[in-house]
C-alpha cells in the first residue's frame, strides 16, 4: 500500500463573504482557539482497515471535515495528516480467519473507505499514510528514545518506559491498566517493568509479517506508529528534533473517545520522549455511536456500515445529516428513526430551497456560522436551517437560495 496524497477528489468548496468568527474548540484536555494566520496541523488517527466503514467512523471524521472547512473558509491553511493501521493483531486475524491475503484485505478495506468519504464529500487528508511505510521512521524514534532512556529490552521486544509520564495519566492508575488490557494492551506479561509500558518493536513470529530494522527483524507496536507519522508529516523531516518555533509539535489531534487512553496518551508521551517537546496544542475527541439503545461494536455484530446504507439507496447527504444533529462529543444512537426523521428533515430542505421566494437568509446563515465557530456546535446550526425551513413554508420573503445553499455546501458540506 502506497503513500496518497489527497488520495480522494475533495469536494468544491464554495466562496463565502460572511464573517467567521475565530474557531473555539473545548477539547478533551482544555479549551483552545483556532488561529487561522497559520496553519493548522492536524492529525487524525485512521482505520484499521479490516472490515469496512461503519457509522462511528464516519462521525468522527466528519467532525474533523468541519474544522478544516472552517479553518479554509476562514482564509487559514489546514496541514491535515491521517494514517491507516494496515499491520495489526485485528487485520491478522481477521486475514487468517478468511484464509486471505492481510495486504490484499487492507488494501481492499482502504479502497472502500476513500469511496465511503468521497461520498460523504469530507475533504481528503493532504498526506494519508499506511503504517507499512513508516518503517525507516519507526526505527529512527525507537533509536532516539532508547538514547534518551526510554526503551527496554523484554524477550527481544522493546518497550517504552511510559512510567516516567504516570502523574499524567488521564484517570487513577488502575483504570488505566483496565484500560489497556481492553484497548491492545499487555499489562499482565512478566518481566514488564511496569504494567503500563507499551510495546515500540515485536520481534518477530513464525508466520507473521515483519521488517528488517536496526532493532532486529519484526514490526511496531500500535502508539509509535502514529506518533512517528504525524510528526514526519507535519514538522518535517528531521522530526526527532522537534520544532522549535511552536510550544506544541502539532496543533490538533484527534479520533474517537475510545482514543483517548492509551493510544492518543502513548502517542503523546512517546513523541515527546523523541523531541523532549509537548506533543500537540489540542485533543479532540468524538463520541461513541450506538444502534437502537447498544453499543456498535464488532463482537456485538451490529455494526452499520456506510456502504451498505448507500447500495440500500440511502443518500449519503441524509446521512451526513443524520450525523450533524447531535454534538460530536456526544455518545448518541444511531435508528431507523433517526433515519427516518433525517430524510423527512432534508426533504422540507429541498423543498424550501427549491421556491422562488425564501425567508430571510442572512441571519440563518450567520447563526450557523457563530454555531460552528462554537465547537462544531452542529445541533444549534441544524436548528437555525429547521427554523429558516419553517418560516419559508409559512410564506416568509427576503432570502436568497443562493446565499443558504452555499452556506450549507460550504459550513455543513450539505450538498442539496
Amino acid at each position: 500500500m502506497k503513500i496518497l496524497s489527497s488520495p480522494w477528489p475533495n469536494p468544491f468548496l464554495p466562496a463565502m463573504s460572511a464573517n467567521f468568527p475565530l474557531l473555539r474548540l473545548k477539547g478533551t484536555a482544555g479549551g483552545f482557539n483556532v488561529a487561522p494566520e497559520n496553519p493548522l496541523r492536524m492529525y487524525v488517527c485512521g482505520i484499521t482497515p479490516y472490515d469496512a466503514t461503519h457509522l462511528g467512523h464516519a462521525a468522527t471524521y466528519l467532525t474533523f471535515d468541519l474544522i478544516n472547512r472552517y479553518q479554509r473558509l476562514s482564509g487559514g491553511q489546514v496541514n491535515f495528516v491521517e494514517n491507516i493501521t494496515d499491520i495489526d493483531e485485528p487485520l491478522l486475524e481477521r486475514a487468517k480467519r478468511d484464509s486471505t491475503d492481510w495486504r490484499s484485505l487492507a488494501q481492499q478495506e482502504t479502497d472502500l473507505f476513500t469511496e465511503d468519504m468521497s461520498a460523504l464529500r469530507l475533504f481528503a487528508p493532504d498526506w494519508f499514510v499506511p503504517a507499512t511505510q513508516a518503517m525507516d521512521l519507526v526505527d529512527s524514534a525507537i533509536t532516539a528514545m532508547d538514547l534518551n532512556g526510554f526503551v527496554y529490552k523484554l524477550e527481544n521486544d522493546l518497550y517504552f518506559r511510559t512510567s516516567r509520564f504516570l502523574d499524567e495519566l488521564p484517570c487513577p492508575e488502575d483504570e488505566a491498566i483496565e484500560f489497556f488490557s481492553e484497548r491492545g494492551g499487555d499489562p499482565m506479561r512478566f518481566g514488564k517493568e511496569h504494567p503500563l509500558d507499551s510495546v515500540l518493536w515485536i520481534a518477530n513470529r513464525d508466520g507473521e509479517p515483519g521488517w528488517d530494522s536496526s532493532h532486529g527483524f519484526g514490526r511496531p507496536g500500535w502508539h509509535i506508529e502514529c506518533a512517528v507519522i504525524s510528526l514526519r508529516y507535519l514538522v518535517g523531516a528531521d522530526f526527532i528534533h522537534g520544532d522549535s518555533t511552536r510550544p506544541e509539535l502539532i496543533d490538533i489531534q484527534g479520533g474517537g473517545s475510545d482514543l483517548i487512553f492509551p493510544h492518543h496518551f502513548m502517542s503523546a508521551v512517546q513523541a515527546r520522549a523523541m523531541t523532549g517537546q509537548r506533543f500537540s496544542r489540542g485533543y479532540v475527541h468524538t463520541g461513541m455511536i450506538g444502534l437502537d439503545g447498544e453499543k456498535m461494536s464488532k463482537s456485538k455484530g451490529n455494526l452499520v456500515f456506510v456502504s451498505k446504507l448507500i447500495a440500500d439507496g440511502v443518500d449519503p447527504m441524509i446521512i451526513r445529516y443524520a450525523l450533524l444533529k447531535d454534538h460530536y462529543s456526544t455518545d448518541r444512537m444511531w435508528s431507523d428513526q433517526l433515519l427516518a426523521s433525517a430524510e423527512a428533515d432534508v426533504l422540507r430542505i429541498r423543498q424550501a430551497l427549491s421556491r422562488n421566494e425564501v425567508a430571510p437568509t442572512v441571519t440563518t446563515v450567520e447563526r450557523m456560522i457563530a454555531a460552528i465557530g462554537d465547537d462544531l456546535d452542529t445541533p444549534t446550526a441544524i436548528d437555525a436551517l429547521m427554523q429558516w425551513v419553517g418560516d419559508t413554508e409559512l410564506g416568509s420573503t427576503g432570502g436568497s437560495t443562493g446565499e443558504i445553499s452555499r452556506a450549507l455546501d460550504s459550513v455543513l458540506g450539505l450538498a442539496f
